[in-house]
């Protein structure tokens, strides 16, 4: 998405210093630099408004790209104050040394006058009186400047409007004669992310109605499922790293890119390897749009079972439920998030309550073991309807929810609790080569979709009268 109104860009200046310092540029840098620096016919920056967004994965050299242009535009412009700022401080730090590096090229040494050590007072000052100064937000930088011109957020994804609110007042001084230059940089967010900048700058920019803001992202294609570890990827696999990151080969290699899988685990890797944001992909645990197609409207309280599962930290606990419907012509098993809250003393109270209004089955997952003697004295046996979910039952549930989502046999109503545990899902193999929903390195509590998958699980081998279901609809 590019700007309005772009009639020239301040990039060939840029790139003829960036030359006389040693710097040059790939096919791919050029286009992104020259919208960055695009002026209008007033010879203001055409995105000093809205800013410019870079979504743009891991291994592909962004950082680089921004930083050669801040220094070229330091070394045009004096006395430019560019202030740079990251989430973590240790993001801060690797940037200040990639920066530092810069700075010491024997080109570029002669125009640097300090540079400044120590955590939270990192600069990089220039002989023409510009400087660089580098941060992280989580410390609080970005506070009490004033007259800056160029701000530069990394880790954009981690973004949120009152550290933006703390810097604008301070862009809004800004003396050049072309106006501020605001950068956001960063790869697409997780869930858990405190993202609303990045999210609502990219959707403002590609809805085609925003003038002042440009937004330039790579990513592969938001359908592609890629071979999960521990198989190697494939041919394909390799084409969308390529279409994601115009750096691979040449500059990243595949040892690069398979060292940041690894590290990163699936759905990171989706996200910062790829460049795919999840609204578009949604979602990594049934595929792109696979979930969104099994949404119906809520059928009522249809239920066959319920499930009883407790979060890893142990913090909150989630029961699901699921029933055998009839949905127009097609017979689906039908999940609902019935409730999540905090701690673990409310499930057998409300597991016994639920059973006795509805005569359902009770599962208990393995993360609610411990609760069987509690659900034993209230009357929940195996006798009555308790059911003690083992390990193969857990991988039978879900590969049968996988298989049943995929085959659009499985419904759902879009329950928040729900919805957020699977967007955040990461799966988990198991060592007889099949797998479950991974309660450790999920980007969410996944306790709501393991509890949902196993009530569908005993839900299906309950026999509905569909005479009887008839009176939901």
């Amino acid at each position: 998405m590019v700007p309005k109104g772009i009639v020239t860009t301040g990039f060939p200046a840029v790139e003829a210093k960036c030359r006389d310092l040693g710097i040059r540029f790939r096919w791919w840098q050029r286009p992104i630099a020259q919208i960055i620096l695009g002026k209008r016919a007033d010879g203001k920056y055409a995105s000093t408004i809205g800013g410019t967004g870079l979504s743009i994965p891991r291994q592909v050299g962004k950082t680089f790209l921004v930083g050669a242009i801040i220094f070229a535009l330091c070394l045009l412009r004096p006395n430019l104050t560019v202030v740079w700022s990251a989430h973590r401080l240790r993001t801060a730090e690797e940037t200040f040394k990639k920066m530092q590096a810069l700075a010491r090229r024997k080109k570029i040494a002669p125009f640097v006058a300090k540079i400044t050590l120590g955590s939270g007072e990192e600069c990089i000052e220039f002989t023409n009186g510009s400087r660089i100064m580098f941060g992280a937000r989580a410390a609080g930088f970005g506070r009490g400047f004033d007259e800056v011109d160029v701000v530069v957020y990394d880790e954009a994804q981690i973004l949120d409007d009152a550290a933006l609110d703390d810097m604008i007042p301070a862009m809004n001084q800004s003396r050049q004669d072309c106006g501020a230059l605001l950068l956001f940089m960063g790869t697409p967010p997780k869930p858990t992310d405190k993202s609303e900048v990045f999210t609502r700058m990219r959707q403002e920019a590609l809805s085609g109605e925003d003038d002042d803001t440009a937004w330039i992202e790579f990513g592969a294609d938001p359908s592609h499922v890629v071979t999960a570890l521990p198989a190697p990827l494939t041919e394909r696999d390799w084409a969308q790293v390529a279409k994601a990151n115009p750096s691979f080969p040449d500059d990243t290699s595949r040892e690069a890119i398979l060292r940041m899988r690894k590290k990163l685990g699936q759905a990171s890797f989706l996200r910062e390897g790829l460049g795919i944001w999840d609204e578009l992909r949604k979602n990594f645990a049934f595929g792109a749009g696979r979930w969104e197609q099994c949404m119906v409207e809520d059928p009522g309280p249809q239920v066959d079972a319920i499930a009883l599962s407790v979060s890893m930290d142990r913090m909150h606990a989630s029961i699901g439920a699921a029933g055998c419907v009839r949905i127009g012509d097609d017979e689906r098993v039908f999940g609902a998030a019935v409730d999540r809250r905090e701690g673990t003393g409310w499930l057998v109270p409300e597991a016994k309550r639920l059973h006795d209004a509805y005569g359902c089955a009770v599962v208990v997952a393995r993360s609610a073991a411990d609760l069987i003697p509690a659900l034993e004295a209230v009357g929940l046996t195996q006798d009555s309807g308790l059911v003690i979910a083992r390990t193969g039952d857990s991988q039978d549930a879900c590969a049968q929810i996988f298989d049943r989502v995929q085959a659009g046999t499985f419904a759902h109503a879009n329950h928040d609790d729900l919805d957020d545990a699977v967007y955040g899902a990461h799966r988990r193999t198991t060592p007889e080569g099949r797998w479950v929903w991974d309660r450790k390195n999920s980007e969410t509590d996944v306790s709501m979709l393991e509890a949902v998958t196993l009530a569908a699980w005993q839900a299906a081998l309950t026999t509905p009268d569909y005479d009887v279901l008839q009176s939901f609809y």
